[in-house]
């Protein structure tokens, strides 16, 4: 039987910092660094530890002998146990501080770069109820607090939709008012849930692999369209259809309302048929006259008035006069490629994912943008010097990749055609700051913008300018 770790009790610690992934730090006595995930910077607790590593601890506040004065009070009752505001008990102007601080020690630290003077980060308008995208999940076993766990009463109902608890895939919680999307979303959600649990529809068991209901799409537009996915776990004819009409009833305003049959191990869509039961199979955003056509697969930015001051600030790096030829690396669904389009030559978008592109190419007619073309392929092995050759030298990349940053590959072939201007937006500074760094001998740094398009997590995106070098 293997030994238990001895956990040890810190007392009297004051919290200094917050790192990343939404974890506060403090130090040990001995100088290590403790990551809590139940404190705010300027606390003073005891932490008893949990893992014991090398370089640091990681543990939880137990008790809180000063509060910080950067506190506030959380909204949402599922604070405590919900891990998607992690943020929730930060006052917004000290949550903006610390993304700011975390973006600008990533570029130092990690990319060793010389850094101008910072634009000041973007805060957020909405700081909640500002996501256009939702996902729930539903569960025959939902997650149960201590005190239901302790208590003597009998648990009737185990029936779950919400979030999956941090580090438990098989545990959700249920969630009854979630503060990140606007109405109806709460209401759309509940209904499903107590019509399922009224109408005797099983909830899925992920352990077992077994049951009807699986999870649900939301997505609410800027235009106010609705889109509803429900994912079944088997076909039941009688059960769904019993549903999806109730649901269409109760919410005539949903615009496009569709189901999935999925009984594979996992519960992605990409690979799955989306099936329309009533309305479109899509619904539209729109920016600046621009409208975007989504459907369930599609990827669009999930906070949209804040995407659209990204976009802007993107454009303005940009610097375009119109006689530019532009490369949007990452394109998506072209978002940022059509929001640029008018101001250059033309904008060559490229991305991996095949469905994206095909959203790209739709949206441009859609938008009569002439001056664009979308490829489809993995980015390392598209931008080559045919691909070069066939669209022109590049006068400004953009480039906004996923969490892992660009492929080395990528960078590399980016320097040996030297662009005058390169436009990095990121979401994710530390993998930024590393693609940076091995262009800083050939690319200063003109600006640096931070904007938050997540309030109440740790999250942020940032962007920068970089201009060649005696260009």
């Amino acid at each position: 039987m293997a030994r238990r770790k001895k956990q040890l009790i810190f007392e009297n610690i004051e919290v200094i910092d917050a790192g990343a992934r939404g974890k506060t730090v403090a130090k040990a006595p001995d100088g290590r660094v403790i990551f809590l995930t139940n404190t705010v910077p300027g606390d003073i607790v005891d932490i008893r530890t949990g893992k014991k590593r090398k370089a640091y601890f990681e543990g939880t506040a137990i008790k809180f002998h000063k509060y910080s004065d950067k506190r506030t009070e959380p909204v949402c009752e599922h604070f405590e146990h919900c891990g998607g505001c992690k943020w929730q008990n930060m006052d917004y102007k000290h949550q903006l501080a610390y993304k700011e601080n975390e973006v600008k020690n990533n570029l130092i630290r990690i990319g060793h770069l010389e850094l101008p003077e910072i634009t000041p980060i973007l805060g957020c308008e909405k700081t909640y109820f500002y996501r256009n995208k939702m996902e729930f999940s539903f569960s025959n076993s939902r997650w149960l607090t201590l005190e239901e766990i302790n208590s003597e009463e009998e648990i009737d109902n185990r029936n779950a939709c919400g979030f999956h608890i941090s580090g438990m895939w098989d545990k959700i919680l249920d969630v009854s008012k979630c503060h990140l999307q606007e109405d109806p979303s709460n209401d759309i959600r509940n209904f499903i849930k107590n019509y399922g649990i009224e109408n005797g529809l099983e909830f899925y068991n992920p352990r077992e692999q077994s049951g009807l209901l699986r999870t649900i799409m939301l997505r609410i537009s800027s235009t106010g369209e609705i889109m509803v996915v429900i994912q079944f776990f088997k076909e039941d004819k009688l059960k769904r259809e019993g549903l999806l009409n109730a649901l269409a009833l109760e919410f005539p305003q949903i615009t496009s309302l569709q189901y999935v049959i999925n009984g594979k191990g996992n519960d992605t869509l990409y690979d799955q048929d989306i099936i329309l039961f009533k309305g479109r199979d899509h619904i539209f955003e729109a920016m600046e006259g621009l409208q975007f056509k989504i459907g369930p697969k599609s990827f669009y930015q999930t906070n949209s008035t804040q995407a659209y001051e990204l976009y802007k600030i993107t454009r303005n790096f940009a610097n375009l006069t119109g006689n530019e030829v532009v490369y949007d690396f990452y394109t998506g669904t072209g978002t940022i490629a059509q929001f640029v389009a008018k101001n250059a030559k033309k904008v060559i978008g490229v991305e991996s994912v095949p469905e994206a592109i095909e959203d790209a190419k739709l949206n441009a007619q859609l938008n009569n943008i002439e001056n664009v073309e979308f490829y489809a392929g993995d980015m390392k092995d598209v931008f080559n010097n045919s691909f070069i050759k066939k669209h022109g030298q590049p006068d400004v990349i953009i480039t906004d990749p996923p969490r892992d940053g660009m492929h080395k590959n990528v960078v590399a072939k980016i320097l040996e055609i030297s662009p005058k201007r390169i436009v990095y937006v990121s979401c994710n500074s530390a993998t930024q700051a590393r693609d940076l760094s091995l262009m800083k001998d050939q690319y200063n740094i003109i600006k640096t913008q931070a904007v938050d398009m997540f309030p109440q997590t740790h999250h942020v995106e940032n962007v920068v300018l970089l201009e060649l070098k005696g260009s």
